[in-house]
Order: structure tokens, then C-alpha cells, then sequence
């Protein structure tokens, strides 16, 4: 059998995108890990209607709706090689099976790259964060904001609307713009450098500081650097492009990517969250299916 479309990720975009297709009556497989990045998170907000729901209990939800299309097969399964082929695309797993495809969607993400601050790692996404617009206004209080990352100053300076801000530089040089923007929002510029973080896990209660001084903190966010979650692609040829948190994949208004038949969307394409990664994939579905309309339409020969 030749799906339609191969959607490789089960998580925001890709479901959302599974939903548009499968709605346009369209045979469509999901190819799934089981491992969705805001999986370190008990619960998400910012969600319109559903605020405050665990991200796994939405995407539970949303997978056993999906499934009620009948054009709609689900494969717990890592997609591990994609090549393209006369007619489409064969994918391969880990498991062993090959699928065939007309369109292919990476809905893959992107994996945290954490710094390596004892303590940090077992606190991700309960108390050190990433998104203020997600979880700040549940923190509040004495927050930090760790440097060492090119957007660190910026993103100082706007957590200070969620709670009394201490940036750690961590080495970090600002010039006299960025020092002037922090002071006039209330922020505490920290030059010693954080040597880890203190409380009983995954609870935070402050930062140890070379100098052995204790820095009382509810949370910490921390602008982590971005990897693509797949290797499929670099495999397809996918051209990337340089982000302000690390490489994302060159898509066009479609969702198309710079290989023809190949689309993606998700977190590996923008800086998103929830309802960002599934209008994101929702556009991408909707896309797709111009796509096979106009090939179910051409003329041939």
C-alpha cells in the first residue's frame, strides 16, 4: 500500500496535520516514537480552552480522535531512513517495515541541548524552564535567567514582567545599551558564575555561586540550543537555516521544504509552542493536499 502521506512525529504539528489530511478523505500514516519534547513537563499553558492540561493527556486525546478517521494508521515506531522513489518516498524503522508515501511530512522537532550545570537536567521543565509564556506566570517570585546564550539579555529584560529577575552573565560581556535596557527593568546583573543549582529535585531553591554565596531562586530559565530530533533531515538533503536558538529547517509559506514532496513543521521550523507547532501543522496538511489534488489533476503523457 502507498499512503498518500507519511507523517513522521505524532506530536502537535503532526497530528494536527494527520487531522487535515484525513479529513480530506486521505490515506495517511503516522509514524511515531513516543517521545514529544514537552514530554519533562507535568502540565501546559497558554493552550486556548484547555489551559492548564498535561501535554501528554492532550496529545492522548487528540491521538484516539485521529484514529477514528478510518484513512488514518498509527506505527509506535522510529523512523530511521527515507529515500526518495519513482512515486514518493520509502521510509524504513526501526522495527523493520518500509513504508511507501507520496508526501512526506517531518513533524520530528528538535532535542535540548542543555548546558552541563550539575542540577540542571533533572529540574528541565519543572523548575529550570525555557518559555516564560508557558510557565511564567505560574513561577512568579525570585526567578534567574541564566547567560551564554546570544538572545540571554533579551530574554532577561522580558521575564522581569513574571517575577524579580537575576541574570547570571556566566561570563556573558554586555555592552552599555544592554546594562542600561536590564537596570531600567528591575534586573540584577550577576557577573559570578552559577556552579550549580541547589533544592530537592525536581524542586529548585537557588544557585550555588563560585564565590560560595546562595542565590534564592523559584526557577531558572534557560535558553538551551537546538539540534534537530532526526537525522532524516539531513538524510533527504533538507536545507537548514541558522536560528536565534540554533538550526532550523528552510521551509517556504507551504511548509514545503527545499526537497520537492518533503514538508515540515513543528518545532524544527520555528520557535513554537503548542498552538504555534499546530497551526503550523495544520497549514502543512492543508498544503499537502493542494499538492496531491494538483498531481491527482495533471494531465500525463
Amino acid at each position: 500500500m502507498t499512503f498518500d502521506a507519511v507523517i513522521v512525529g505524532g506530536s502537535f504539528a503532526g497530528l494536527s496535520a494527520a487531522m487535515m489530511l484525513a479529513r480530506a478523505r486521505r490515506s495517511v500514516l503516522v509514524i511515531d516514537s513516543g517521545l514529544p519534547r514537552n514530554r519533562f513537563s507535568s502540565h501546559s499553558h497558554g493552550v486556548l480552552g484547555l489551559d492548564g492540561i498535561a501535554g501528554g493527556d492532550l496529545l492522548r486525546q487528540a491521538k484516539a480522535q485521529l484514529l477514528d478517521y478510518p484513512g488514518v494508521r498509527w506505527a509506535n515506531d522510529t523512523a530511521t531512513d527515507a529515500q526518495p522513489t519513482v512515486d514518493g518516498f520509502a521510509v524504513s524503522t526501526a522495527a523493520g517495515d518500509t513504508w511507501a508515501a507520496r508526501k512526506l511530512l517531518l513533524a520530528t522537532g528538535i532535542r535540548d541541548v542543555l548546558p552541563g550545570l550539575p542540577g540542571l537536567a533533572e529540574r528541565w521543565g519543572h523548575s529550570v524552564l525555557h518559555c516564560p509564556y508557558c510557565h511564567g506566570y505560574e513561577v512568579g517570585g525570585a526567578i534567574g535567567l541564566l547567560g551564554g546564550h546570544p538572545m540571554s539579555p533579551i530574554m532577561a529584560a522580558l521575564i522581569a514582567d513574571w517575577g524579580q529577575v537575576t541574570f547570571f552573565t556566566q561570563g556573558m560581556a554586555l555592552d552599555d545599551e544592554q546594562r542600561g535596557t536590564l537596570q531600567r527593568r528591575g534586573v540584577q546583573i550577576e557577573t559570578e558564575t552559577v556552579v550549580a543549582l541547589e533544592g530537592d529535585p525536581p524542586q529548585l531553591s537557588g544557585a550555588l555561586l563560585a564565590d560560595g554565596r546562595h542565590i534564592d531562586l523559584r526557577a531558572l530559565f534557560v535558553s538551551a540550543r537546538q539540534e534537530m530530533g532526526s537525522a532524516l533531515v539531513e538524510q533527504l538533503g533538507c536545507e537548514l537555516e541558522e536560528s536565534p536558538v540554533g538550526v532550523l529547517v528552510r521551509v517556504d509559506a507551504q511548509k514545503q521544504t527545499t526537497v520537492p514532496g518533503v514538508y515540515a513543521a513543528g518545532d524544527a521550523t520555528l520557535m513554537g509552542n503548542i498552538t504555534l507547532a499546530s497551526a503550523e501543522g495544520v497549514r502543512a496538511g492543508v498544503s499537502m493536499h493542494h499538492a496531491l489534488v494538483a498531481e491527482d489533476g495533471a494531465v500525463v503523457g
